[in-house]
């Protein structure tokens, strides 16, 4: 029997978010790599850094910790819609549906106020959160303004890194407005 293709339970990251965060980015689950590292958006393939950086004005080969600072000097958060899963690998496609147990994010949305808009990166994130989480929320949260994004993943190869970057730019216009 190959254990390599069993899946196992995963747990996701706290979230990255000053009481002041206006806009809130939302991924679905971190792969093995971030959850390894026990950082966002570790893969190196993955556009995420690379968009932030290059939207906000950064150098991305920033350590971690300094490209959580620009994140939250942006008024940005970042956290995931799923707390735990089971999943082999990677890939939001293996993420057990009945194994899925969101955030908490009428706790979350009660410790941070000023969010005003939730990006989601990808459709996974959008789907998990529209189905598991709206419901659940006060109706403050529920009219929250949400827009589903291309996911910066490398497995998103549909998309150049530009057309990512292009469709990415509404944040820029969301923090700065």
């Amino acid at each position: 029997m190959d254990i390599g293709k069993h899946k196992q339970s995963v747990i996701s990251l706290a979230p990255i978010a000053q009481t002041d965060a206006r806009v809130l980015i939302l991924g679905s689950m971190p792969g093995k790599l971030s959850l390894a590292q026990q950082q966002y958006y570790a893969h190196p393939r993955n556009g995420f850094w690379k968009i932030i950086a290059h939207l906000f004005g950064f150098n991305v080969d920033l350590h971690y910790a300094d490209k959580l600072l620009a994140l939250q000097q942006h008024k940005l958060a970042l956290w995931d819609v799923i707390q735990c899963c089971e999943r082999q690998g990677s890939l939001d496609s293996n993420i057990s549906n009945a194994s899925i147990i969101s955030n908490d994010f009428a706790s979350f949305f009660a410790q941070h106020p000023c969010i005003q808009h939730i990006f989601f990166n990808g459709s996974c994130a959008y789907q998990a959160y529209h189905k598991r989480v709206l419901p659940q929320l006060a109706e403050q949260w529920q009219t929250l303004a949400g827009t589903r994004l291309p996911s910066t993943s490398p497995a998103m190869a549909s998309l150049t890194f530009e057309q990512k970057l292009s469709a990415w730019s509404v944040i820029k216009h969301v923090v700065e407005n």
